[in-house]
């Protein structure tokens, strides 16, 4: 799985878009987040962007903008983004520490960040939401097999 492109991020956006009742019990949620994966061989870094129930866009930027590109940016080590991603695969879904928003309160590996507190914020107001998209790795890995 090469989580490291923008198609991969696409592929979860079209899951989540395909299943908006997965997310109604969430709520709506008006977020845009950038995803920062740090590589030796050059950072990949794409914003997400959630409208209601929806993932309204996947957007590749340059790592160096994530703080101006969303409201708030989560930023990491490649392999620490991969061992989440193999737990969402091997359990359906993110399980203990390795859930987005435990990776992001711990902040050992992955980080929350932004430049404005209400922007941050929105981050403890829709994780369930970004997980939940996050947890469509499992459900595409399934239909591609």
């Amino acid at each position: 799985m090469n989580i490291d492109s923008a198609a991969f991020f696409a592929a979860l956006a079209d899951e989540m878009n395909a299943h908006p009742e997965q997310f109604r019990v969430l709520g709506e949620c008006d977020m845009s987040t950038a995803l920062v994966m740090r590589k030796a061989d050059g950072d990949f870094a794409v914003t997400i962007t959630f409208e209601g129930l929806a993932c309204a866009g996947v957007t590749p930027i340059a790592a160096a903008d994530a703080g101006s590109a969303a409201d708030c940016y989560l930023d990491g080590p490649l392999a620490a983004w991969q061992t989440m991603f193999d737990d969402i695969l091997a359990n359906g879904a993110a399980s203990g520490r390795q859930t987005i928003n435990s990776l992001a309160l711990l902040g050992t590996d992955i980080r929350l960040r932004g430049d404005d507190p209400m922007g941050t914020d929105k981050f403890s107001r829709f994780n369930q939401t970004l997980q939940e998209y996050l947890d469509g790795a499992a459900r595409t890995a399934a239909v591609a097999r």
